[in-house]
């Protein structure tokens, strides 16, 4: 098990991938967008290896959607990769025998990814990922 990336909410989508790159060494991967959601995003790579960086924005952020999808700007989700689609299915029935709240999944996401996602006992939004 290890971190596969941590997410953060932005306004402006472009000027974070920017901060990030001109101050921290981050290199983006291809902008995915979704049109029927309004969504956009991009994760980053930094020089050494380690977790990744996804930078999000949405059309709606700030309407009645932010109930859905979490704050207008800042983190977003924490994203544990368990190396295996069998793993992540195998977690997602264990957590929710446990009684913990599943938000989705287990399913392929538009970016690719095979995840379920959680609420972690503070309400915390946790990705567990292949």
């Amino acid at each position: 098990m290890h971190i596969e990336h941590i997410a953060i909410w932005t306004r402006d989508l472009e000027r974070l991938r920017a901060f990030y790159e001109t101050y921290f060494g981050a290199t983006a991967g291809p902008k995915y967008t979704n049109p029927a959601k309004g969504f956009a995003s991009y994760f980053l790579t930094f020089p050494a290896p380690g977790a990744r960086l996804e930078l999000m924005t949405r059309t709606d952020v700030g309407s009645e959607a932010r109930d859905k999808i979490g704050p207008e700007v800042g983190y977003a989700h924490l994203a544990l990769a368990t190396g295996s689609e069998t793993q992540v299915d195998t977690l997602t029935q264990r957590l929710q025998r446990d009684g913990y709240r599943l938000l989705s999944g287990p399913r392929r996401t538009g970016d690719g990814y095979y995840e379920s996602v959680f609420l972690d006992p503070d309400g915390n939004q946790i990705e567990i990922t292949a």
